[in-house]
């Protein structure tokens, strides 16, 4: 599998099996994405690894403040509002995916459980916590990004699904107790890894992009 043949068949996976993840298959992923670039080679990224007992404990955690409506207290604050062009296709998404899953959106049970997924972490058996210094700036956060994709890619060349998501970190609390991350690190995102399982309907969708028209601005060539 080459670099654009891992771009095209990654996705989010929705569902995971319960096989476990081999250790070293984890540290294989973790040793080539950390050649990804950063500023003046910073390499700013911490990442935490969770899996078995405490992986468990945490899921469980997380799902009961959700079901008890807490709300979430992200280290790094979501955004309050999306640009018109942004929060289109945001609709959009959310749209494609209720009528592939033939899902009412208008059913708020349905809704709700929809969303527990992501607070059962998808099931996946890894969950990987990247954190920063908190004294650190947005151009630090770019430089975990890339370490975010290049975890992704790696994984996905090696036949291991991911799972990028907000709503897995949106307990800080919660995590730090779980799983020991000082105070001085900011918990940014969150990635789970583990074996898709493709025979559920959740694995099936994979979201839409913009056209090159749309996205790509040449001034001259």
């Amino acid at each position: 599998m080459n670099v654009t043949e891992a771009l095209h068949s990654r996705y989010t996976c929705r569902s995971f099996k319960a096989q476990p993840l081999e250790k070293e298959k984890i540290l294989a992923i973790l040793e080539a994405a950390n050649r990804a670039p950063s500023w003046a080679n910073t390499q700013p990224w911490e990442i935490f690894v969770a899996g078995g007992a405490v992986l468990e404990g945490l899921r469980k955690a997380c799902l009961k403040n959700f079901r008890q409506g807490l709300p979430g207290n992200s280290d790094i604050p979501r955004a309050e509002e999306w640009p018109s062009s942004i929060a289109d296709r945001i609709k959009s998404l959310m749209a494609a995916r209720s009528k592939d899953l033939g899902i009412d959106r208008a059913d708020g049970a349905t809704r709700k459980a929809m969303a527990e997924r992501t607070h059962r972490f998808f099931g996946a058996p890894i969950v990987l916590y990247l954190c920063m210094d908190r004294s650190l700036t947005s151009w630090s956060m770019h430089d975990l990004g890339m370490m975010s994709q290049s975890i992704m890619l790696a994984a996905e060349e090696r036949g291991i699904a991911s799972a990028i998501a907000y709503n897995m970190v949106i307990y800080p609390d919660l995590i730090r107790k779980a799983i020991g991350i000082p105070e001085e690190l900011a918990i940014v995102i969150a990635i789970a890894l583990g074996y898709a399982d493709d025979g559920d309907p959740q694995n099936v969708f994979h979201s839409p992009r913009r056209s090159m028209e749309e996205v790509v601005r040449f001034t001259e060539i």
